[in-house]
C-alpha cells in the first residue's frame, strides 16, 4: 500500500503560479508512473500531467507549455510546476501513482484561480 499525500495548494490571482507537491510513503523509483488528475465542478476528471518510466512526460493540451511534472525519487515526491493559471484551472487537484497493476490516489488539493 503506498500512501499519497498532496500539498501546495491554494488561491492564486490569474497568471500566477502555484507548485504542488505529492509525497508518497514508498518509494517512487520503482512507479510504473506517477501523474496528476483535476476535477472541476460539474466537469470530468481530466488527466493533466503524467511521468513514466524513464522520465518520460505527458500532458493535456490545456496545459501544454504551463505546467512542468517532474519527480525527485530522494525525497519520493512528484511535484507539478503550474504557470500563468488561469480560472479553467480551478478544481480539485489529485495525485495517483501506478505500480504492477495497482493505483494509488491522494485526498486532493484545491486550486483556485481567481479572475
Amino acid at each position: 500500500q503506498v500512501q499519497l499525500v498532496e500539498s501546495g495548494g491554494g488561491l492564486v490571482q490569474a497568471g500566477g503560479s502555484l507548485r504542488l507537491s505529492c509525497a508518497a510513503s514508498a518509494s517512487i523509483f520503482g512507479m510504473d508512473a506517477m501523474g496528476w488528475y483535476r476535477q472541476a465542478p460539474g466537469k470530468q476528471r481530466e488527466l493533466v500531467a503524467v511521468i513514466a518510466r524513464g522520465d518520460n512526460t505527458n500532458y493535456a493540451n490545456s496545459v501544454k507549455g504551463r505546467f512542468t511534472i517532474s519527480r525527485d525519487n530522494a525525497k519520493n515526491t512528484v511535484y507539478l510546476q503550474m504557470n500563468s493559471l488561469t480560472p479553467e484551472d480551478t478544481a480539485v487537484y489529485r495525485c495517483y501513482a501506478a505500480r504492477y497493476g495497482a493505483e494509488y490516489w491522494g485526498q486532493g488539493t484545491q486550486v483556485t484561480v481567481s479572475a
